[in-house]
C-alpha cells in the first residue's frame, strides 16, 4: 500500500529544518505526541553531513479485535532514517525504514526536504506491506493511518518549535 505524507517547517532555512530532525530532544517530543509509552531516539552524525536517525517506540497495540491475540497490548516500531549530505541548495534526501518488530510489518521509502516558496518541505513516500495472508490487506490502511498521523504530529511539533 503506497503512503504519502509531507511535512512543512515554517522557515526557509533549510539547514534549519535539518537541525530540528536530527534534534534528539525533538524527535523525542513527537514521540510523546504520539503517545508512545517508551521509546529511544538515537542520531549518529556521518562524515558526509548527513546522519542515521533511529527511533525506536513502544505503542498501544491499536489493532483489530482478530489480530490483538497475535499482536499483544504493545507493539514496538523501529523507524530508521538515513539522511545524506545537502546539495549545494540545501535539499537532503533520506532512506526511509519503518518496522514493527517481530510482525511481519514494513514500509520502505524516501524522505526528501527542500526548500519550497517560503518554507521548507519533507516528502514522505513509502510502500507499507503487511504480510500476514488475508488479514494484511485489511490492517494496511489502520497502519498508514497510524504513520499518517504520526507525521501530522512531527508537523505540530515543528510548527511550535520554530514559531517560538
Amino acid at each position: 500500500m503506497r503512503v504519502d505524507g509531507e511535512i512543512t517547517y515554517p522557515t526557509d532555512d533549510p539547514q534549519k529544518a535539518y537541525a530540528l530532525v536530527v534534534d534528539q530532544a525533538f524527535r523525542a517530543e513527537v514521540c510523546k505526541a504520539t503517545h508512545a509509552i517508551g521509546y529511544d531516539v538515537a542520531v549518529q552524525e556521518q562524515d558526509d553531513g548527513g546522519a542515521l536517525v533511529t527511533i525506536t517506540r513502544q505503542v498501544p497495540a491499536d489493532v483489530p479485535a482478530a489480530l490483538k491475540s497475535m499482536v499483544g497490548e504493545t507493539v514496538e516500531i523501529v523507524q530508521t532514517e538515513s539522511w545524506g549530505a545537502a546539495d549545494g541548495s540545501g535539499t537532503r534526501t533520506a532512506g526511509l525504514d519503518i518496522r514493527i518488530t517481530g510482525q511481519p510489518v514494513t514500509m520502505r521509502g524516501t524522505i526528501s526536504m527542500a526548500q519550497k516558496g517560503g518554507a521548507v518541505v519533507s516528502v514522505v513516500e513509502g510502500d507499507l506491506k503487511v504480510a500476514i495472508p488475508f488479514f494484511g490487506k485489511l490492517v494496511e490502511p489502520d497502519i498508514a493511518k497510524a504513520i499518517l498521523a504520526a507525521i501530522s504530529e512531527e508537523q505540530s511539533a515543528a510548527t511550535k518549535r520554530l514559531a517560538d
